[in-house]
């Protein structure tokens, strides 16, 4: 087994045929700034980020559905913190609240069901945005929202699955070699669900954690495969990471919702990638199902092929000039989770 010296040296003076990873958590991308990652790879190493940031992905037409109930009598809007800046085709949930809509900020789902039980006179929309991570939260909602018989509490979901658009980004973009896996929501799907992938494209699938020395060994375990021309799944994330994920988080998301297409902003419409409450609680939804999007890209703004890993934020025209945390143009911005509004964050470390 080689040593964290003899991994750094070699990935330093690696010089194979270039490579490029694609990181799809954004909490890696955190972490590869946080320990100077890129500065550790030889030139011909590149890391870009994915579509690792359900905010990110959200369609405006789903924000414009929030914006539209914030505005109505006797209705609030409950959303967690990031979405609050997340421009519709029109406003953001901030704009609308300055213009008087009714919009409040959560930290836990779960405080929604109180809030709409206190306060039965007003109907409560919860903005369920998220991936795989969040969405067994989301049935535990669902649970405690039928448990107490509340009727004045609804659902609209923006919940998005990974493997589908991780497929989707296999067929379209060619020049990405391989993929670090995303670690949190691994714990909830298990890492088998990456072996189809990578035996269909031919391309490495590794799991990790989220230290330094984890994403090392990550790029030096794709290296590895690449230089044997050997390609498939690799779990070095094995503390937290199994075979099959977590049984009991999938049979309650299974529960209440259902895979559909859905929309994702900057990419289009994946196939199965959406979860959506299944018919015998639509009851509880909101509107979820929009079925035409129509999606105006700001000007000069670039998160679509940041997304899609064919350039980094600071290839984009408006990275730290137009484009700031508290000016965001486009959705990668906004979140912590964003690729653009973490390498904003880390603008003074060495990428």
């Amino acid at each position: 087994m080689k040593t964290l010296g003899q991994v750094k040296d070699e990935l330093k003076n690696y010089n194979g045929k270039p490579v490029k990873i694609m990181e799809v958590c954004g909490t890696h991308t955190s972490s590869i700034f946080k320990n100077g990652i890129r500065s550790l790879l030889s030139p011909r190493i590149r890391l870009i980020s994915g579509p690792g940031c359900p905010v990110c992905v959200t369609a405006s037409a789903y924000i414009d559905k929030l914006v539209e109930y914030a505005m109505r009598e006797n209705t609030c809007v409950l959303t967690f913190g990031d979405m609050m800046k997340v421009k519709g085709s029109r406003n953001s949930l901030t704009e609308a609240k300055a213009m008087g809509g009714n919009v409040k900020i959560l930290y836990s789902p779960l405080s929604a069901v109180k809030m709409a039980g206190e306060e039965s006179n007003t109907l409560f929309i919860f903005a369920a945005v998220g991936f795989e991570t969040t969405a067994p939260v989301y049935a535990l909602m669902m649970e405690e929202i039928l448990k107490n018989d509340i009727k004045n509490l609804k659902l609209l979901t923006s919940m998005k699955t990974i493997i589908p658009a991780l497929s989707y980004i296999c067929d379209k973009e060619e020049n990405i070699d391989a993929f670090l896996c995303p670690g949190h929501v691994s714990v909830i799907t298990g890492c088998s669900v990456y072996k189809d992938l990578a035996e269909k494209y031919g391309r490495p699938f590794v799991v990790a954690g989220f230290e330094g020395e984890h994403i090392l060994a990550a790029v030096d375990e794709i290296l590895s495969q690449i230089n044997k021309n050997r390609y498939f799944m690799k779990n070095l994330y094995t503390s937290s990471v199994t075979e099959e994920g977590n049984r009991k988080a999938a049979a309650i998301m299974e529960k209440y919702f259902e895979s559909t297409d859905d929309y994702w902003r900057g990419i289009g419409k994946i196939q199965n990638s959406g979860l959506k409450l299944r018919e015998q609680y639509q009851e509880y939804d909101a509107g979820s199902r929009i079925s035409e999007y129509t999606e105006i890209i700001p000007r000069g703004c670039r998160c679509r092929e940041v997304i899609l890993g064919r350039i980094n934020p600071a290839d984009c025209p408006l990275f730290r000039t137009v484009c700031t945390p508290l000016n965001a143009v486009g959705p990668c911005m906004v979140s912590a989770e964003g690729a653009c509004g973490i390498w904003y964050r880390n603008r003074e470390v060495q990428s």
